[in-house]
């Protein structure tokens, strides 16, 4: 199918914020712009009343405010038939590793109503879980750093004797500090906890290069298109602020396995270490399109356009080739609006 077909689509996405750790919710609008024509109806779904994403209006239609995902899929199915009462929504792209288990529950009744989603399975999801990663590396036979879970500054104590210092400090969704004594990591331990709960995670610290990959996985145990960066530049929270796209054999041979190994279905982003005796470690494999993911479209792969179009049951050609030295480099930018607009997506919820 042309992308004339794809273009009046009404695709709801959330993850619109756009701070100095950025959801994938503005990149994958930009993709989906680009790769569908400005004429594809974009629908935020947002959180928070200042996720810079409701108000870019150059990219999103409309924004709706959605129930924070703690609130469970009755809420959030109500708000969904809400809004596509209102709007007619084709196809929703969730972006938070938070709010994809309700989504993955609520998936059949958005069928019913017309509404599409390319998701994992349950047990897909919790398999890469960080508390499960290193027990799906060693079955699976992948390289993963050893870790502790940790509910109480024992188990802590307990983590730091056996991993060493430095060791990384880990939330169950988000947020990692490298810490490089015990007071470092208890700190990092509470702060993590009482923002994200428990249990924590003490994962032991590998050195090398880090090196992203976004993949999209067909759910057969294939993959539809596999894009590596390596980081450039890191910020304090481990994001990538510059990263460029690397050609390297390994890297796709690793993503492979992973999907053969799990029959992924839908985008996911490994996030690996190369250390010195050039073994690939993988730290996490987030189960969503990274931030940085039109970097692959701009390469030559649009894995978000891609994703539609699987959703929409087009059978794709899984891509062969990217280009490889294209660079990104984030920046920030005074994105300036009326008050008016805050005020009124804090009181009505919409914008």
């Amino acid at each position: 199918m042309t992308a004339n077909k794809y273009k009046n689509l009404c695709i709801g996405v959330t993850g619109l914020n756009a701070n100095d750790n950025p959801g994938p919710g503005v990149a994958v609008i930009r993709a989906l712009k680009e790769g569908l024509g400005i004429g594809v109806k974009i629908i935020g779904l947002s959180y928070e009343s200042l996720e810079p994403g409701i108000y870019m209006h150059y990219l999103v239609n409309k924004t709706y405010q959605v129930p924070y995902p703690t609130a469970g899929t009755e809420s959030l199915i109500e708000r969904i038939c809400q809004i596509h009462e209102k709007e007619g929504l084709d196809m929703i792209i969730p972006n938070f590793d938070a709010e994809l288990y309700n989504f993955i529950k609520i998936a059949p009744q958005l069928k019913k109503m017309g509404i599409h989603t390319l998701l994992p399975a349950i047990d897909q999801l919790l398999m890469r879980d960080k508390v499960n990663l290193a027990a799906f590396g060693r079955q699976k036979n992948f390289y993963v750093p050893a870790d502790h879970q940790l509910t109480t500054e024992a188990d802590l104590k307990a983590a730091a004797e056996e991993l060493k210092f430095p060791l990384v400090i880990k939330g169950k969704f988000y947020g990692a500090t490298v810490a490089y004594t015990f007071t470092a990591a208890l700190n990092a331990f509470h702060q993590i906890g009482s923002a994200w709960g428990y249990p924590v995670i003490a994962q032991q610290y590998i050195k090398g290069t880090e090196i992203n990959i976004a993949a999209l996985g067909d759910g057969k145990g294939n993959n539809i298109s596999i894009v590596p960066m390596r980081k450039l530049y890191i910020t304090d929270k481990g994001k990538a602020w510059a990263g460029v796209t690397i050609e390297d054999p390994a890297l796709i041979k690793l993503a492979n396995s992973f999907a053969k190994a799990t029959k992924w279905n839908g985008p996911y982003e490994m996030e690996i270490m190369r250390d010195g005796e050039d073994r690939l470690f993988i730290l996490e494999i987030n189960p969503r399109f990274p931030a940085w993911i039109y970097l692959a479209a701009a390469a030559g792969q649009n894995q978000p356009v891609s994703l539609v179009k699987m959703a929409m049951g087009e059978e794709i050609i899984p891509f062969n080739e990217y280009e490889a030295g294209k660079l990104f480099i984030r920046h920030s930018w005074d994105h300036v609006v009326d008050i008016s607009e805050f005020q009124q997506f804090s009181a009505r919820g919409e914008l």
